[in-house]
């Protein structure tokens, strides 16, 4: 079967690989499609320090059961369209023990410190499944993606009559605003591209800020009273994550999904003088699949402007050196096996 790799900075090449074997415990995949994530472009670039090359990228997936192992439950049946969990867990160190697998210390995400899905079949332990018989596979293939940004409105304790600033509309930025507004929030997004703020109405914001064009301080002074309850960071600029905590109302919450390349310095004395609440979000927990399935079968969320570009495995390859090319002009890109 055909495999991508990325193999070095900017180099990439399909390969002929085996097709995996399926244990007891597992399931094996026909890959249908793959969403581009920017760990993906980052190990495109040589600028992931997680991954080891060559790679095969890729683990936001839709695919369809092909073959199941004798200990699978009966309900995951052969034909089954799915998604899945990228993550896994040790089960002893201190996150796992505490119930929060996703936070794992020795993590392997796919695509990352292990091979992803970008290649014909895969096989996962069935534990990792998430069947829908009501999402599309393009749908199906933006649970992923989505899940890390509900996890940080999870993560901020967002409830119903707060006030949520999300810096950044990219697609996990995206995840937060939709996340935000599933629990009933009003949702600020804030951006510098009008094209993505107007796709983050579409997704739950009440509310936009281009912060380029207006002043960020003196709109969310308008937009709240005294300031947001929560700040949730999807950029990962020392910019953004200084603001975050300039700009979070007293006694807020702040949670940070992206991490700056670079130290960032703060005002240390808001901490203390406001009492903040300032987490980290990281990958997702079952919960979070589930609420987004739920989210996208409703079928309001506006999954095509969301998807930007969709190719063919063939061209796997381009469509990360459109990316690299144009970033601004990419929310995300589906590689379409079937096509």
């Amino acid at each position: 079967m055909k495999a991508f790799y990325i193999t070095a900075s900017g180099r990439t090449e399909t390969r002929e690989v085996p097709k995996p074997e399926t244990g007891n415990e597992e399931v094996l995949l026909k890959v249908r499609m793959v969403g581009y994530c920017g760990s993906d472009l980052n190990t495109y670039r040589g600028k992931n320090p997680m991954v080891s090359l060559p790679r095969i990228p890729g683990h936001e997936v839709s695919a369809t059961i092909e073959k199941v192992g004798q200990n699978v439950p009966a309900n995951f049946k052969t034909g089954m369209n799915v998604t899945l969990s990228p993550y896994t867990s040790c089960g002893k160190c201190p996150s796992c023990r505490n119930g929060r697998a996703n936070a794992c210390q020795f993590n392997q995400t796919m695509g990352v410190q292990r091979d992803g899905a970008l290649t014909e079949f895969i096989s996962v332990p069935w534990q990792k499944l998430y069947p829908s018989e009501k999402l599309s596979l393009r749908e199906l293939a933006l649970v992923e993606p989505l899940t890390v940004g509900f996890h940080a409105s999870s993560r901020a304790q967002v409830s119903s009559g707060n006030t949520v600033a999300v810096f950044g509309c990219g697609a996990i930025g995206i995840g937060a605003i939709s996340g935000s507004a599933w629990r009933n929030a009003k949702v600020i997004a804030i951006d510098i591209d009008d094209a993505k703020l107007d796709i983050a109405r579409n997704a739950g914001a009440s509310s936009t800020i281009n912060s380029i064009r207006q002043n960020l301080h003196e709109e969310l002074q308008k937009l709240t009273d005294g300031g947001p309850d929560v700040i949730i960071e999807a950029i990962g600029l020392p910019a953004t994550f200084r603001a975050a905590v300039d700009e979070v109302a007293f006694s807020g919450r702040v949670v940070y999904i992206g991490y700056a390349k670079e130290p960032v310095s703060y005002e240390t004395k808001l901490f203390v003088q406001k009492e903040l609440d300032v987490r980290g979000s990281r990958n997702a927990l079952p919960s979070d699949f589930s609420d987004v399935i739920k989210m996208l079968g409703q079928g309001t969320f506006p999954t095509e402007r969301i998807i930007t570009h969709t190719l063919p495995f063939s061209k796997a390859g381009e469509a990360l050196e459109l990316w690299d090319r144009n970033p601004s002009a990419v929310t995300k890109i589906l590689i379409d096996f079937d096509k």
